[in-house]
């Protein structure tokens, strides 16, 4: 939210620096993003001084462009050439200076140098209003008044006020400081000074030529406030008023159209001027119209709506979403001449419901869907109102609608100091603490020596409770202002084992130890990527197509993290992530716990003394076991891997429960997903490592006395004999003695029988208690060959 200091000012007297505001508002809860000075007009008219054309006379080469002589305060005069039609002799004008820089209107910023134009020096740029910034107008240069002095600088002239920009992160429940009014509340109680009232004094109703019949007839408006005012002369805004909408960021439109823009970040209260003589039946409808019904907004879209969305109405048609947009048809125009001024307090829900089913996002729905003060409908209507006919002229011709038919009550709130002091840890004052309730607005209704019974005024509208006061009573005390006490009193708990997190963060170390990146991506994604999409989690008012359903899957939104990195040259990824799946089954929800690995690119940035290897399935499958080795899990049984995401790779099991799944991502994912590289993915089930883990004992072992032995096979066996299974048979064989069993040559060519390949295994052999003998080994090794032969068909080579 932009706040202007300048626009402050005008409801508190302080002499503060915006610095020091900042740092103040900052403290008290409301949270200064950035402050940045604006100037009036960009480039603050730095350079620019008044002239007068002391010689005018047409260039000898250009029939359109004349050479000047310019006096600007200096020892000489200089020469300026100048293509303005209106450019004369005698004339006070606006002179860029060679090395300034100039801001037009509607173009680039460009320095003025000396030059040569046609032939002739130019030492200058005599100006126009919309070369500078100030106004549109290009017709001819500006002409100044004779008695401005020569050398005046042009921002002294014009008297730019440039003004400090405070970009506040609103948190959605202080929709009281949504205004420059609210802001000045809370700098008003911290400073402990009054706020600034606004005099209203002025206020009359001039005739009744204009009554209209408002008809309120559902509940989502509370309260409806409204005025006809008679006779305006719609035209472009006084500059006071451009420059306040200026500096927090809004387009002047009109002088109806600004001043309810002005009023509701003055106020904090969403106004809507409608073209009177546009309204069918001068009768004003607030009500919901049929499902279905056409709607064309100011933006010139065609909206459908619901039944569920109020309107503005008049006898024949709807004419605004209420609180949130206006309608192209009704709207004022430089043709208005009477006006209908709406002041209303909206439903927060409906209009929250409105505005996100319809995509739109306004300054009015953004206060409405957070609370607005339905007691300040009415002042702001009175305020807008003077406010109008100081801008546009016309009188007010009619009283005051005000359908406000069951009154908002204060909150009611008992508060205890003793309550204060064991929230806030710190023995407050109750003279303070009532002074600061005070201060910022809530009524002291009774008091005695331990209580306060008070009432909280509807503009606060998150203060409901006690603990709500005391949360208003430390931001304005200041936490800075509560002291840490030397001694803090704890309990101790006793965690479940294993401890999740540290379990997690053990891995997690392991991984970046080893060059991973840890991830973290949207749960929400959408709803093309759910393998089972009667499965999925669903989202009822989703922000996007894109965030539609909960994930199903880990797959897809790492895959969009590789996607997003090698878009941006950096191909070479090694990511994880531990995350959560959703999906539905008999009727329930159901969320599981994954850590997924992705892999793709080379193993490491290409050197002079090697070449740069790609990732390779097998480098996944080594982090995969490096994994499961680090926490005590195994034995394991490998299977092919059965999910179509991958293109090929295997799964492993514990007992008839699936743990991992890792290999190559499926060609079709990579191409869903924009990927254009070759990705390794593993995904393993969390929860069940985790239960694993429970129950995995970590026992300590002496290392032999005795030396391991070495003995080597090589045989011929069919192309789907996998290493694995291989595996499985040896420690079959022999349960005790055999220790390891590995691969370390696989080799498949011309030179073997067709549908065959070639396996080189290496066999450690330990006894705990002795030296293995000769005949124990050799014993051993037939049992082996014999097995192998057996259950595997292997030719021993």
């Amino acid at each position: 939210m932009k706040i202007s200091y300048n626009w402050l000012k005008q409801h508190i007297d302080t002499d503060l620096s915006p610095e020091d505001i900042s740092k103040i508002l900052t403290a008290i809860g409301l949270e200064v993003e950035s402050l940045e000075q604006v100037q009036a007009v960009p480039g603050g008219l730095a350079g620019l001084v008044v002239a007068q054309v002391k010689e005018c006379v047409q260039h000898p080469n250009a029939d359109r462009l004349r050479v000047t002589k310019v006096d600007v305060g200096a020892a000489e005069d200089l020469q300026v050439v100048c293509g303005a039609p209106n450019v004369a002799a005698g004339q006070k004008v606006i002179l860029a200076t060679v090395g300034c820089t100039v801001y037009p209107l509607n173009g680039e910023p460009f320095k003025i140098s000396k030059s040569k134009i046609r032939g002739e020096v130019s030492e200058g740029m005599i100006c126009a209003e919309d070369e500078i910034g100030l106004g549109e107008g290009h017709a001819g240069i500006m002409v100044l008044p004779n008695e401005v002095p020569v050398g005046t600088l042009a921002k002294d002239y014009f008297q730019l006020n440039d003004d400090y920009l405070f970009e506040i992160g609103l948190t959605p429940n202080r929709a009281d400081a949504a205004s420059h009014l609210g802001v000045a509340r809370d700098l008003a109680a911290y400073l402990q000074i009054p706020l600034k009232a606004d005099d209203l004094s002025e206020f009359k109703v001039d005739n009744h030529d204009l009554t209209f019949k408002v008809s309120v007839q559902d509940d989502a408006a509370p309260r409806y406030s409204g005025l006809t005012i008679s006779g305006v002369k719609v035209a472009e805004s006084p500059k006071w008023l451009k420059e306040k909408l200026a500096v927090i960021g809004l387009r002047a439109i009109n002088n109806v159209v600004d001043a309810t823009n002005y009023i509701l970040h003055d106020l904090g209260q969403p106004l809507h001027a409608f073209d009177a003589d546009k309204v069918a039946g001068k009768e004003i409808i607030v009500k919901k119209c049929a499902a279905g019904t056409k709607f064309t907004t100011l933006d010139g879209v065609e909206r459908t709506l619901s039944a569920d969305d109020l309107m503005i109405c008049d006898t024949q048609h709807p004419m605004c979403i209420a609180g949130v947009f206006g309608g192209t048809d009704s709207g004022v125009s430089e043709n208005t001449q009477n006006i209908f001024l709406e002041s209303a307090y909206f439903d927060a829900v409906s209009v929250r419901k409105t505005a996100k089913r319809l995509g739109l996002k306004t300054d009015s729905s953004f206060r409405f869907e957070r609370g607005t003060d339905p007691e300040m409908t009415v002042p702001a209507l009175k305020k807008a109102a003077l406010l109008i006919q100081e801008l546009a002229g016309g009188k007010i011709s009619s009283e005051i609608f005000d359908h406000y038919p069951k009154p908002v009550a204060p909150f009611e709130v008992e508060l205890s100091f003793e309550q204060v002091q064991n929230l806030i840890g710190k023995a407050i004052p109750a003279e303070d603490i009532t002074n600061i309730i005070t201060a910022l607005g809530i009524t002291i209704v009774n008091k005695n020596a331990t209580t306060l019974h008070l009432q909280v005024p509807t503009y606060k509208v998150d203060v409901t409770r006690p603990v709500d006061v005391i949360e208003e009573v430390l931001r304005i005390y200041g936490y800075d202002n509560i002291e840490i006490p030397q001694k803090v009193n704890a309990s101790l708990n006793v965690s479940p084992k294993p401890d999740k997190e540290a379990i997690q963060n053990t891995i997690a170390d392991q991984l970046s130890a080893n060059g991973f990146f840890e991830i973290l991506s949207n749960s929400l994604t959408k709803s093309a990527y759910s393998n089972n999409l009667d499965e999925a989690v669903k989202i009822l008012n989703p922000l996007s197509s894109d965030l539609d359903v909960m994930r199903q899957s880990m797959l897809y939104s790492g895959l969009e993290a590789v996607a997003f990195n090698q878009n941006r040259k950096t191909a070479d990824v090694k990511f994880y992530e531990f995350g959560k799946t959703y999906r539905t089954a008999e009727g329930k929800y159901r969320e599981s716990n994954h850590l997924s690995l992705f892999l793709s690119g080379k193993t490491e940035a290409e050197q002079w003394n090697q070449q740069a290897k790609a990732f390779s399935f097998y480098n996944l499958k080594a982090t995969v076991d490096s994994i499961f080795k680090r926490l005590g899990i195994g034995p394991l049984v490998s299977e092919d891997v059965e999910d179509e995401s991958f293109e090929y790779g295997i799964q492993y099991r514990k007992g008839n429960k699936l743990l991992a799944s890792f290999g190559a991502v499926a060609k079709t994912a990579l191409k869903f997903a924009d990927v254009n590289k070759t990705v390794f993915y593993a995904d393993i089930n969390w929860d069940l490592v985790l239960t694993l883990a429970k129950s995995n004992k970590i026992t300590y072992k002496e290392v032999s006395k005795f030396p391991a032995v070495r003995r080597d096979l090589s045989m011929l066996v069919n192309q789907e004999v996998r290493f694995e299974d291989l595996k499985r048979i040896a420690n079959k064989a022999e349960k005790n003695l055999l220790k390891e069993v590995n691969v370390f040559d696989v080799y498949q060519g011309d030179k073997l029988p067709e549908g065959k390949k070639s396996y080189a295994l290496s066999f450690k052999l330990q006894d705990e208690q002795r030296t293995l003998e000769d005949k124990q080994i050799d014993a051993i090794m037939q049992k082996l060959i014999a097995n192998f032969s057996k259950e595997a068909g292997a030719e021993i080579r």
